[in-house]
């Protein structure tokens, strides 16, 4: 989450008692990472804030609430592991059958 001085600014309003509740549209306008968003909901915790995201139902505001970004957290992180593991299997097949990689894409 570094490198957003505008996220760093409400996170340090929120240390402050200034807000009590994060209201984004998505829950993946606020962070893409499982362990940002793991250690955002230790900090609101600690500070007695609320996360809601409108399109994702998500208000940790109740028991059920944090239930659900703690499943969603844990279901991201399986994907995140899926992907990886695929990915490697099939390099490591591409290689085995001598399809070795030379020309990586360039970014755009």
């Amino acid at each position: 989450m570094s490198g957003r001085p505008a996220f760093q600014q409400m996170l340090e309003d929120m240390r402050a008692g200034k807000i009590n509740y994060i209201v984004a549209y998505k829950l993946d306008r606020v962070t893409r990472s499982v362990r940002d968003l793991e250690v955002l909901i230790s900090e609101l915790e600690e500070h007695h804030c609320y996360l809601v995201c409108d399109r994702d139902d998500v208000n940790t505001s109740s028991a059920n609430g944090r239930f659900f970004v703690r499943m969603l957290t844990v279901l991201s992180q399986l994907e995140i592991e899926i992907v990886s593991e695929r990915t490697k299997f099939g390099l490591t097949g591409a290689i085995k059958s001598g399809h070795i990689p030379r020309n990586l894409p360039t970014r755009v």
